[in-house]
């Protein structure tokens, strides 16, 4: 069991995909759909593990594309005629086979993380959501977990603001100055490898990686991947907390 004196802390800001959220393996088998499509007669498959980790997960949609085509030395305009591939039409067929999803099966909420959010808050703890994904707020309202939130930073606010995506710590940096806390007394918690780069260089003082499916077992992984965390679990149950949130610095 991992613990956390929350004495220390003030904030806590969660990745939503995978972390909150049980949608990261959807984005993946939507990617791979995407990816093996375009590859095919080209490059090898798109592997949903590896590839996924190393190249996409934790990027906005655009920056995924051109991170993964580059691995295979491949390359795409940005833009191009109807039925032409281009990184947008492939960001755009990826959207689609995602948000089809969520509209025939709705979202599911991790219960460990469930269970921390509410823990967190009853402790005074100020809390905020940090998503690529332009469809972050409809993913927490489907999951019934929005309410636990005091503050988002989504893909939208990234695009108004001109905030560039992990493994810069923009947006994380961002949610800190909307709750109000200082990064160096503000938890995050992530589950990609971008996401805890972002999170490292932003000066955070505890970084908590949450590795669901064993990556750290991956040849991206390994090293300076999930190694950078903190603290490392399977599950946000293994997360025990102690302590409060002083009554001054809420």
């Amino acid at each position: 069991m991992a613990a956390i004196d929350l004495t220390s802390f003030n904030a806590a800001i969660l990745d939503t995909d995978g972390v909150v959220t049980d949608t990261a393996r959807v984005h993946a088998a939507a990617w791979k759909h995407v990816f093996d499509t375009f590859l095919h007669g080209r490059s090898e498959p798109f592997d949903i593990r590896d590839d996924y980790l190393r190249h996409v997960d934790g990027r906005p949609r655009l920056d995924g594309i051109r991170t993964f085509l580059a691995s295979r030395g491949l390359s795409l305009p940005e833009d191009g005629p109807p039925g032409t591939a281009s990184v947008r039409s492939l960001a755009e067929e990826k959207d689609a086979l995602f948000t089809a999803h969520l509209r025939r099966h709705g979202v599911a909420a991790h219960p460990g993380s469930v269970a921390l959010l509410r823990e967190l808050r009853r402790r005074g703890v100020r809390i905020a959501a940090v998503s690529a994904s332009r469809h972050c707020r409809r993913i927490l309202t489907s999951a019934a977990v929005g309410h636990l939130f005091d503050q988002l930073v989504d893909g939208d606010d990234a695009g108004r603001l001109g905030l560039p995506g992990r493994p810069d710590p923009a947006m994380f940096l961002e949610a800190a100055r909307r709750l109000g806390v200082p990064p160096e007394r503000t938890i995050v918690v992530e589950d990609t490898l971008p996401g805890l780069e972002a999170a490292r260089r932003g000066g955070f003082g505890l970084i908590v990686g949450v590795d669901r499916g064993g990556a750290r077992d991956t040849p991206s992984g390994t090293g300076t991947g999930f190694a950078m965390a903190d603290l490392l679990v399977s599950d946000l149950d293994e997360v025990s907390v102690t302590g409060r949130v002083p009554v001054t610095a809420r």
